[in-house]
């Protein structure tokens, strides 16, 4: 290396960083938004099964409700639900308000408590409704 290479910084990276609420529901967000994906195609496989006639809808309704189908569809509702509460989130930000570090803070933990909350609160309305 050259005296010219050593000197210059080197750009910090996540083990520079001490994860703060904001960042990891940043990240958060990004990864629910990809495990959407996800969540969208078992959807269009129940609506495809749906429509493909009774056996094979009962066979996939069969296969959401084993233990592993539900705990994919528990899984997918949470993630539905914190990435909305996420857009909410980014969307008052785009209206200019909750830029202050507290109260940014606070909307962050909010987004986690919220998501965790509206998914329980689906799944016991789910049940309950049976």
């Amino acid at each position: 290396m050259t005296d010219v290479t050593r000197s210059r910084p080197l750009s910090p990276h996540l083990q520079i960083y001490k994860p703060i609420p904001t960042m990891v529901m940043s990240i958060m967000h990004r990864i629910t938004g990809g495990a959407l994906y996800f969540g969208t195609i078992l959807v269009a496989w129940w609506l495809i099964a749906a429509a493909s006639g009774a056996a094979y809808y009962d066979w996939v309704n069969w296969l959401f409700g084993t233990l592993i189908g539900k705990v994919v569809l528990f899984g997918y509702t949470w993630v539905l639900m914190h990435h909305m509460l996420g857009g909410m989130r980014h969307f008052v930000w785009d209206l200019g308000y909750g830029y202050e570090k507290h109260f940014a803070t606070k909307m962050a933990k909010a987004t986690l408590a919220g998501s965790v909350t509206l998914t329980l609160l689906i799944w016991i309305i789910g049940f309950l409704a049976r």
